[in-house]
């Protein structure tokens, strides 16, 4: 591992696990229902609409494009209220949720070794509560999670990343970020950080310049990852050893 390697900083929705298709849109759906709003989001009209950061955002979008007569206030209540029963809903669902390959190992093999941890990501904290949840050890191992509204602008702005990393005291120069989609790769690389990608299944066909890698996961021991650009791992998955190699 290079000794310049200080820290680890995590996106979450789609990196950490596949939150967003099975997770998130199924929340937001169950929350129109309750609501009685008539609005469903199949997998591709949400796939769409992930190019907007942020559940809140997305929703204001949304509301305003189908209901025209309301005014920019009505719009943001209403947005509010859907997204308070998504996040309950989503609680629930959370538990049923895996992780991507090889996430739980790095987080172990960084904890060991004293790198430091972060998520950085603009999704809600209590949706990210909710998933860490399921495992305690990996939980407990993020040092700082930067999450939702805690900065003013969010991806591809690269606030939420300079939040991550003060919050550390790292220099984003002895930092590695790990991204699914193009946006996140541009508010980490923004912030000067070295970006490994793992596309999601809603970013598979973006681009992703800039990135100092592109593979399909982590990897595990016996289930070597697919390289999609930039050196591959040499053990077949992503250890600290090849993520210090990408930053030196």
């Amino acid at each position: 591992m290079s000794p310049q390697l200080r820290a680890l900083v995590f996106d979450f929705d789609g990196t950490i696990a596949e939150t967003e298709r099975d997770g998130h849109r199924l929340a937001y759906n169950a929350a129109f229902e309750e609501l009685a709003l008539p609005w469903r989001w199949d997998e591709r009209t949400y796939g769409a609409l992930l190019a907007t950061a942020g559940g809140k955002e997305r929703l204001r979008g949304f509301i305003a494009t189908e209901r025209p007569e309301l005014s920019p206030a009505a719009v943001a209540a209403l947005a509010a209220e859907i997204h308070e029963v998504k996040r309950r809903k989503f609680g629930a669902i959370a538990s049923r949720l895996a992780f991507r390959p090889g996430v739980r190992r790095l987080v172990s093999e960084a904890r060991a070794a004293g790198v430091a941890l972060a998520i950085a990501t603009t999704a809600a904290p209590d949706g990210v509560a909710a998933m860490l949840a399921n495992d305690a050890a990996l939980r407990d191992a993020f040092a700082a999670i930067s999450a939702g509204d805690v900065v003013a602008q969010k991806k591809p702005a690269p606030d939420i990343y300079l939040h991550a990393l003060d919050a550390l005291g790292v220099a984003a120069a002895a930092a590695v970020a790990f991204e699914d989609s193009a946006i996140g790769v541009r508010a980490a690389r923004a912030a000067g950080l070295a970006t490994i990608v793992t596309p999601s299944v809603y970013t598979a066909d973006e681009s992703f310049a800039g990135a100092a890698a592109v593979l399909s996961d982590l990897g595990e021991p016996g289930a070597a990852v697919t390289t999609l650009a930039g050196p591959p791992p040499p053990r077949g998955f992503v250890d600290l050893a090849y993520v210090g190699a990408l930053l030196a």
